[in-house]
């Protein structure tokens, strides 16, 4: 085997090793000799492929933004399909499968925000807001846009859907709690809380 090639398998296996350790003991519980044999590498193999450990955290981090920005993640499919905002069952499916899909990565958000006060993901946050921008600027997107009510951003109206989705299923999907943690079959809280993500809290000015 090539030197770049047994160089690639051995970062693979670094980053795969320290995503399961990172993501199930935390960062300042993962050492970089738990990682080095996890991976089947030795330490010093670890070193020569990252500075330290922060840049392999920063790497998993990396690519998990890759993941969530690729066109086949499932939340992104859904929106190109036009599932926001008619469809948000559509959306809400997408939403817990991409979640499932990417797992332990999508813990690392908690390590960071736990262990360095969300510091990594400053500009993962403001490259999401600028991703829903540049697609609310696509024909899809104006779509989308002209069936929000007047008075309503749709910036604001698919960056609160997709946060309250994601919060929703992250108790499930992340963290092990039932799917009747919110005292009643998920499923039908689901169902009610569309609702009113699409009406409401409030009846229509006019009523009552």
């Amino acid at each position: 085997m090539k030197q770049e090639a047994r160089s690639e398998r051995s970062r693979t296996q670094i980053l795969s090793a320290a995503l399961r350790l990172f993501s199930s003991q935390g960062y300042r519980g993962t050492n970089m000799r738990e990682i080095a044999e996890a991976a089947g590498v030795s330490t010093g193999n670890v070193y020569h492929q990252f500075k330290g450990k922060e840049a392999v955290f920063q790497t998993l981090l990396d690519d998990y933004a890759v993941m969530v920005a690729s066109p086949d993640y499932p939340f992104n499919t859904a929106v190109a399909e036009g599932a926001f905002p008619e469809d948000l069952e559509k959306l809400a499916a997408a939403v817990r499968l991409g979640l499932e899909q990417t797992r332990a990565h999508a813990l690392l958000v908690y390590v960071d925000v736990i262990e360095f006060d969300g510091r990594h993901l400053r500009q993962f946050h403001e490259n999401l807001t600028g991703r829903f921008t540049t697609y609310l600027q696509t024909e899809a997107g104006r779509r989308s846009a002209s069936l929000i009510r007047d008075g309503v951003s749709p910036l604001t109206a698919i960056q609160f859907t997709t946060r309250f989705l994601r919060k929703f299923f992250e108790i499930e999907v992340l963290f092990g709690v039932g799917k009747e943690h919110c005292g009643r079959e998920s499923s039908e809280v689901l169902a009610e809380m569309i609702e009113i993500l699409k009406f409401g809290l409030l009846p229509p000015r006019g009523r009552g």
